[in-house]
């Protein structure tokens, strides 16, 4: 079997995880809209302090972004957010319970079967968010004129994702040493509602910060997908791409070599 072959055997085995992750979330969407009660929350507090800030500074624009484009870039972001499981979670619970024993026996990638029902999930929770979020800013602002932006929010959107993934698994595997890893996880949100960019755009930002802030993984997460979308006419694309993927290398690197000493210490302690 030549490697082109075998590459493409995985990616069917993986590719089948997600579907079948897929099919047993699309049994509940219910529960998924009724999570999505948060998003209208929190879209409505979010549209009256920004009305309050734009009236008081009395302009169109705020760092280049008017009203109805901020709006349309919490909604996006915060869509984003409210997908994400919790992986650490799911990590933490199969090695108190002892399954991480029996999933490492299975014929595929512990990594890669976790990213494959990771990415699943996502899409299914993404997709209701969205159609959720795109019912608020259709009765508040009327239907959004993205054009392109949609083709680069959901492409950043799947750097995106997979950035979120990689970080959240290294805190995850951190559960073969310290089992509770929770509150690493409550640390790294709020990075990502801050830093990230999920509360507001990094163009609002002091400029100091904003210099940080591109130097860090984050901002891939959040930042990029929803800026993609609402300023499509002056994004980077290729540059932001190159960031996402420069990250997404430098972190599966960095997830294999925390997952290889994970299963050593799993293997010398006789788990």
């Amino acid at each position: 079997m030549n490697r082109g072959t075998a590459w493409a055997q995985k990616a069917l085995k993986y590719g089948a995880i997600g579907r079948v992750t897929l099919r047993n979330h699309l049994a509940y969407i219910a529960d998924f809209l009724t999570r999505s009660v948060f998003l209208i929350v929190i879209m409505y507090i979010f549209v009256q302090l920004w009305q309050a800030t734009y009236e008081g500074e009395g302009t169109e624009t705020i760092a280049g972004y008017s009203m109805g484009q901020l709006i349309w870039y919490i909604l996006l972001a915060e869509s984003l957010t409210i997908a994400f499981p919790s992986l650490t979670t799911r990590v933490e619970e199969e090695v108190k319970s002892g399954e991480v024993g029996y999933r490492l026996t299975k014929p595929y990638s512990y990594i890669g079967y976790h990213y494959a029902a990771y990415a699943g999930e996502v899409a299914v929770r993404l997709a209701v968010n969205l159609a959720v979020g795109l019912a608020i800013g259709c009765l508040a602002f009327g239907w959004p004129s993205l054009g392109f932006g949609w083709i680069g929010f959901l492409w950043m959107a799947a750097g995106g994702i997979t950035v979120n993934f990689l970080l959240n698994m290294l805190l995850a595997l951190c559960a073969f040493w310290v089992e509770e890893t929770r509150g690493l996880e409550f640390v790294y949100h709020k990075l990502l509602f801050t830093i990230g960019g999920m509360l507001m755009p990094l163009e609002l930002f002091p400029g100091a910060l904003q210099d940080v802030c591109r130097w860090l993984p984050f901002q891939t997460v959040l930042y990029f997908p929803a800026k993609a979308a609402v300023r499509w006419d002056s994004v980077e694309l290729a540059w932001m791409t190159c960031v996402q993927w420069f990250w997404i290398a430098a972190l599966a690197g960095a997830v294999l070599l925390v997952y290889r000493l994970a299963v050593r210490k799993l293997n010398v302690n006789g788990g």
